[in-house]
């Protein structure tokens, strides 16, 4: 797991005292040199995607999450995403990787389709393959955003779910398993509305717990108690407690912070 960035702690550099002979007395003492510590950065978070990221914002609801659990300085992100784009179209598109060589960002996530053919899985894996080349050399890391089916392709979930995996494995990268979470979600509450309208993209709710899955991951936090009410990029979000709790627990769970 990437952790935040920590800053150093405050280092005091006592001077030792020095007696120098002048005419017939000493020198003051010096007074201790005080350096102060660096100030913290922003873990920042470039995302390459379509719409299952930018349907309700997932990059902004991420800074959001963070500014309003407080952290200091709160995590930033950008992205790049087009409906309906696999990584091989943003490769030939360009867009995503002149964003990632112009850098500063320390993890770029990537999400494509569900990828749950065994075609698609192999397609998903090259392209992680060549994105994490390029992530690399600009001095970040790469992450999978593991997604789900259509609720009528239910039966493709665990597919999806492994089509990430091994893409996260192959490219190293940080594994980031929202299809997992909205799995072990609708284990405990098989109604839980975590699709849209569309029976597709996900609800706010779905994106919330994506969101959560994400942040957890990227800063070794437990996503248990965050916060389930705050604006994302000017919109109000409220989740309903009784279903924040479910699905932070969800989060929790795939990704070991319980």
């Amino acid at each position: 797991m990437l952790r935040h960035r920590v800053a150093f702690i405050t280092m005091v550099l006592a001077v030792p005292l020095a007696f120098v002979a002048v005419g017939c007395g000493d020198s003051p003492a010096e007074p201790p040199r005080v350096v102060s510590p660096p100030e913290p950065e922003a873990l920042r978070v470039f995302f390459v995607g379509n719409s299952l990221t930018y349907v309700n914002d997932l990059p902004q609801m991420v800074a959001a999450l963070s500014r309003a659990a407080g952290d200091d300085p709160p995590l930033e992100t950008g992205s790049v995403t087009f409906g309906g784009y696999a990584l091989e179209d943003h490769l030939a598109e360009g867009s995503a990787a002149r964003a990632i060589a112009e850098g500063g960002w320390d993890v770029v996530v990537l999400q494509q389709g569900p990828s749950a053919l065994p075609e698609s899985r192999v397609n998903l894996i090259e392209f992680s393959g060549r994105f994490a080349t390029l992530i690399r050399a600009a001095g970040a890391r790469p992450a999978l955003y593991g997604v789900w089916p259509s609720e009528d392709r239910s039966f493709d979930l665990d597919a999806c779910i492994e089509s990430y995996r091994r893409a996260a494995i192959a490219v190293d990268g940080l594994s980031l398993p929202a299809g997992g979470a909205w799995k072990s979600a609708w284990a405990h509450d098989p109604a839980l509305p975590l699709y849209g309208a569309d029976r597709f993209h996900p609800s706010p709710l779905g994106t919330y717990l994506a969101a959560l899955v994400i942040y957890s991951e990227l800063l070794d936090k437990s996503p248990i108690g965050l916060p389930s009410e705050f604006d994302v990029a000017g919109s109000p979000l409220s989740i309903p407690q009784e279903q924040a709790a479910l699905v932070q627990a969800a989060a929790a769970a795939v990704n070991g912070t319980e």
